[in-house]
């Protein structure tokens, strides 16, 4: 199992950084389009639909994404000028901050099953669309930005795992995911902030102050750990291990961007809304 997993995790490398760095923005666009596309598949899972619905919804959501660069460039920075506030990515935006923070832990308390219906759907819109606009508009301020926020992700999980496998006694959703313990959750925070520490330092950032900025990066460790909560709650609810087995090793799409679908669009938000 391991050899697998760090075999599809080399594959993934060498696919994902190539295209990060290479690639046109809007061919960039299409290509985060069809990842979302394999994730809303996925969703289908969740929702509990047939074979033939799952394709059909993840078809549909890949031919939104790339309408959407099409009708507007600009806002995904494949245009002369990239102007990322526009009302309707403020929308997808506000949209999913409203979902994750707000809605959230409400859901996680209640343990709410999710609808197969249009509900659903329109659940999975929020989850998914954002999360692909986020990843074309933070890759057109830099790759390395967008390395940097997936970076803030996979720091929050390797320090919950080891801090968790060291010091965890405090379960902290046990009837959603027994692995997970408030320890964990601590060191996710503060493995977080070192690295956005390292990284402030490293350039020479003066925006926004150093209490904001902790502030911040300790509400991006708590939303991912949502997002990471409320896939295994999902997979729980519709009694399946992994969204799908395309990634060997690793189960599906979904099981590894479940940090980034609340992380990046919240990012992606502060961002666009805080200038300095």
């Amino acid at each position: 199992m391991l050899k697998t997993r760090v075999i599809t995790a080399l594959v993934l490398l060498a696919l994902l950084l190539p295209s990060l760095f290479l690639l046109p923005q809007a061919y960039w666009a299409i290509l985060v389009a069809a990842f979302i596309g394999v994730a809303a598949w996925e969703w289908g899972a969740l929702l509990r639909w047939s074979e033939a619905s799952r394709r059909l919804l993840g078809g549909l959501t890949a031919l939104i994404c790339v309408v959407l660069a099409q009708l507007d460039p600009a806002a995904i920075g494949a245009g002369a000028l990239f102007e990322p506030a526009v009302h309707w990515v403020l929308v997808f935006y506000g949209a999913a901050a409203v979902f994750w923070c707000l809605v959230m832990p409400f859901w996680l308390q209640k343990k709410w099953s999710l609808d197969g219906g249009v509900l659903g759907v329109a659940v999975g819109s929020v989850v998914l669309l954002p999360t692909w606009l986020a990843m074309v508009q933070l890759r057109a301020l830099g790759p390395c930005v967008l390395l940097a926020i997936f970076a803030v992700v996979w720091m929050a999980d390797i320090a919950a795992y080891f801090s968790g496998k060291a010091f965890g006694k405090h379960k902290l959703a046990p009837a959603i995911s027994p692995g997970k313990t408030w320890e964990g959750a601590v060191g996710a925070g503060v493995g977080v902030v070192i690295y956005g520490l390292l990284i402030r330092l490293a350039f020479q950032l003066d925006t926004p102050s150093l209490v904001l900025w902790v502030v911040m990066l300790l509400a991006v460790t708590a939303v991912s750990i949502i997002g990471d909560l409320y896939e295994s709650l999902l997979k729980r609810k519709a009694g399946i291990k992994d969204s799908s087995n395309v990634l060997p090793g690793h189960g599906g799409v979904l099981d590894r961007i479940d940090s980034l679908t609340s992380t990046l669009p919240v990012v992606a938000l502060l961002l666009t809304v805080y200038r300095p």
